[in-house]
């Protein structure tokens, strides 16, 4: 086993009387390519914005390297600028252009310098294949190549894990490719990942861990082998029975 990164002891979040996850534990170790994946509805996004602290977990723990983020007098944006997100609306500032929008974070959560934040993203921009768009602004580019520059603009902030909600679902079927093979690179790189994704061929190629929800909690996880070849449980084989017959 590796370093523990996260680590979630007895995760709930309730949204009034609708429970959507319940005592959800697991964890990251470093290097470890994580996929959650389930029906909609089962709480894998949720369970990604609690991670993220983008929502405040009705009860229970995230620990990130030993302390509970989950707790009162944490500061989001640094601890997110560890735990970077990549959501499935890309969440790009439309007016600014690529360049700018993987430089803002770096300037005003890392307090870099502008020259160091443009040397910074340019190298990462060049990483995903988008450095010929630098002066574009988002109406300009594709919806994979919006992506992948949101892709870019996560890993100029340097964060230690990366977190990937359905990166792929608001996607032109042509475009899903281009951003699956920038996070199969990241993760031949060693880049720590918890990703989010209805891609099967893609949870049971690249990750290490892969994590089955139902219904708000965690039905059964363990390798992409044991899981897809061998599941123990009865949902499990009917989920993925429905996906081999897609």
């Amino acid at each position: 086993m590796g370093e523990t990164i996260l680590q979630i002891n007895h995760l709930s979040k309730s949204f009034g009387s609708n429970v959507v996850l319940r005592d959800i534990d697991f964890t990251v170790d470093k290097g470890d390519v994580t996929s959650i994946i389930g029906a909609s509805g089962s709480g894998k996004s949720t369970l990604l914005r609690c991670i993220n602290l983008l929502e405040t977990p009705t009860s229970g723990e995230i620990l990130y390297h030993g302390k509970n983020v989950a707790g009162r007098g944490v500061n989001a944006p640094e601890y997110r600028s560890h735990v970077g997100m990549v959501f499935q609306s890309f969440n790009l500032f439309n007016n600014m252009t690529v360049l700018e929008n993987c430089m803002v974070g770096q300037v005003k959560v890392l307090k870099k310098n502008k020259d160091e934040a443009r040397q910074n993203a340019m190298y990462y921009l060049q990483k995903v294949g988008m450095a010929p768009y630098i002066n574009a602004k988002p109406r300009q580019i594709s919806g994979g190549q919006k992506q992948r520059v949101a892709i870019a603009r996560a890993l100029a902030m340097h964060p230690e894990v990366l977190l990937f909600d359905e990166p792929t679902s608001a996607l032109d079927p042509e475009m899903v490719g281009e951003v699956l093979s920038v996070m199969k690179t990241l993760a031949q790189e060693g880049m720590t990942m918890l990703v989010v994704t209805h891609e099967m061929a893609f949870a049971r190629d690249v990750s290490t861990q892969v994590v089955y929800m139902n219904q708000g909690v965690i039905c059964e996880r363990g390798t992409p082998q044991q899981l897809f070849s061998a599941p123990q449980r009865q949902k499990t084989k009917d989920f993925l029975a429905r996906f081999r017959q897609a």
